[in-house]
């Protein structure tokens, strides 16, 4: 689902308001969760997690960590819920063989760059990676739950929307009171330009903050600057692409959304398809939205890489550094 839009706003508004009684009460219940304690591994575990619902750009954010971790020599093996998957228990996720309905859509994107293993008990998922040999091992997602004890806590935030309306689940996109999560990290990664309130929160609290940036492949820029397009996105905020695509230089001149990890049905594609035909534009997407795509569905259908920069990585550095002894 995508989240409600009067949770992205910075003041709470009458539906928020409404709902302070629910969320009072998940809030009590989500905070005693996170008080539980939970098993501890002889090699580094580094979560990348979000204290919202919804998408922030954590899967870039997984991708660049295990990059530098093999950068360094490591053999890092990287865990998943798999969000949505139809498959039971522990699964070694492999592309040539899995689509988005065994594993969900980002562990076939992340298994591309170290081995990944999608399972409910990341314990036993853990338990799976070292065998195969890991010797430290990434979360993608997983603040929240406590089956194991993180080396290092990392929360990402989309700079653009912050904590939104700051409430808790469902007047707002928090999973938790923020005073029950902050002890959950070490730091903070925001990722694009927005407002700075989160930074400063994350100073007072004495977390570590560290900037990124999402950057489209440069080939993929190159092919669509000038392009009439046709957009297409089933993410959390959809919004982000299809910005993403302006600044690329392509003349957007259709957009579509859908709700995040949305199983494409054929009519839908056809529709599409159509559409951008009948205005005379090149059909785009994201690579979350293509890998959940059938093989006869992706025909015809142009994708846009993205990579997170790093502003500093220098401190990302340090920061690994600091937790991987």
């Amino acid at each position: 689902m995508r989240p409600p839009a009067f949770w992205l706003k910075p003041d709470r508004g009458a539906f928020a308001g409404l709902l302070t009684p629910l969320a009072a009460l998940y809030g009590a219940v989500a905070g005693q969760r996170l008080r539980r304690s939970g098993i501890s591994l002889d090699v580094p575990v580094i979560c990348v997690g979000n204290f919202t619902a919804g998408g922030t750009g954590k899967t870039p954010v997984v991708l660049a960590l295990t990059r530098m971790l093999q950068d360094r020599g490591l053999r890092p093996a990287i865990l998943s819920r798999g969000f949505g998957r139809a498959s039971k228990g522990v699964v070694k996720v492999d592309p040539r063989q899995h689509s988005a309905r065994d594993t969900g859509d980002e562990p076939l994107l992340l298994a591309e760059r170290a081995p990944t293993f999608v399972a409910a008990d990341r314990v036993a998922a853990a338990a799976a990676a070292l065998r195969e040999g890991a010797d430290v091992l990434v979360m993608d997602d997983g603040l929240q739950n406590r089956g194991l004890v993180k080396s290092l806590g990392i929360c990402v935030i989309d700079a653009a929307v912050g904590f939104g309306n700051g409430c808790v689940i469902p007047a707002g996109p928090l999973r938790a009171r923020l005073e029950a999560q902050w002890p959950l990290v070490e730091a903070v990664m925001i990722v694009g330009e927005g407002v700075d309130r989160v930074a400063q929160l994350a100073h007072a609290q004495g977390k570590s903050v560290l900037r990124a940036a999402l950057r489209p492949d440069a080939a993929a820029r190159a092919e669509i600057k000038g392009r009439r397009l046709f957009a297409f996105a089933g993410i959390g905020r959809p919004e982000k692409f299809f910005t993403t695509l302006r600044e690329a230089g392509g003349e957007l001149v259709a957009r579509r959304s859908f709700d995040d990890h949305h199983a494409f049905a054929d009519h839908e594609i056809a529709g599409l398809r159509a559409a951008a035909q009948a205005q005379n534009a090149q059909l785009v997407t994201t690579t979350k939205d293509f890998a959940r795509l059938s093989a006869r569905q992706r025909q015809d259908i142009m994708v846009l890489p993205v990579e997170l920069v790093f502003k500093e990585p220098e401190a990302i550095n340090a920061l690994l550094a600091a937790h991987l002894r």
